[in-house]
């Protein structure tokens, strides 16, 4: 059996007329499940975009915890405790005078920040 009786048999009609269902079936679940579904591609392209930035954030708040514990165990000494008081929020003993000194530089940068 040749070729073209083959083509013109009808069985070669019927299996083209399946294979053809069957390839617009399988297209369409492709592009469903792509672009339409509850768990399509992008859906799972996103997730992993915020699992990425979640884990970047998680190791910079490791890094913050762990300079704070730092910090911490330095306030532990009183004489620490004082400076960084003095330092960070200006407090004075009694009678006693304090003086803020600031740079041209430090100014413009105080200008530029607002």
């Amino acid at each position: 059996m040749g070729w073209q009786k083959f083509k013109k048999s009808k069985w070669f009609k019927v299996l083209s007329i399946f294979s053809s269902i069957y390839v617009i079936t399988l297209t369409a679940f492709i592009v469903w499940m792509i672009f339409f579904d509850t768990n399509s591609l992008r859906i799972h392209m996103e997730l992993k975009n915020e699992i990425e930035s979640l884990e970047k954030q998680k190791e910079y708040l490791k890094e913050q915890i762990a300079n704070d514990k730092k910090i911490i165990e330095k306030l532990s000494d009183p004489e620490e405790l004082e400076k960084f008081a003095r330092e960070q929020y200006y407090l004075k003993k009694k009678n006693e005078e304090i003086y803020l000194i600031e740079y041209e530089d430090s100014l413009l940068q105080k200008n530029n920040n607002k």
